[in-house]
């Protein structure tokens, strides 16, 4: 069981399937988060930011890599829709990320 925490928006979930991408776990929990490009790897906008547990989490994939390379990732960002949770993290939404409609905490 993962315990994954949403810091900036005071959330938190556990989680015992480790196949699905964190994209995926956060929306089965009905949390609204950024997807451009349907969940692909295509983009940047489901970027999470790591504070806590990166040790939790599958390695980076090429999609990731590309776009480490390119300086569209920075230290400590993963893209939610490639990443897998395997044990407790701590993430935020960066400012990127941010909807309207939701409130955010500093």
């Amino acid at each position: 069981m993962a315990r994954i925490v949403i810091q900036n928006l005071g959330k938190s979930f556990e989680s015992a399937d480790f196949s699905k991408p964190l994209l995926t776990l956060i929306h089965d929990q009905g949390i609204d988060w950024m997807h451009a490009c349907g969940g692909k790897g295509r983009c940047t906008t489901c970027k999470a930011v790591i504070l806590e547990g990166a040790g939790n989490l599958t390695d980076y994939t090429l999609a990731e890599e590309r776009y480490t390379k390119q300086g569209l990732l920075r230290p400590g960002d993963r893209l939610a829709c490639q990443v897998k949770v395997q044990g407790d993290i701590v993430i935020e939404v960066p400012e990127s990320g941010k909807f309207p409609h939701m409130m955010y905490r500093s």
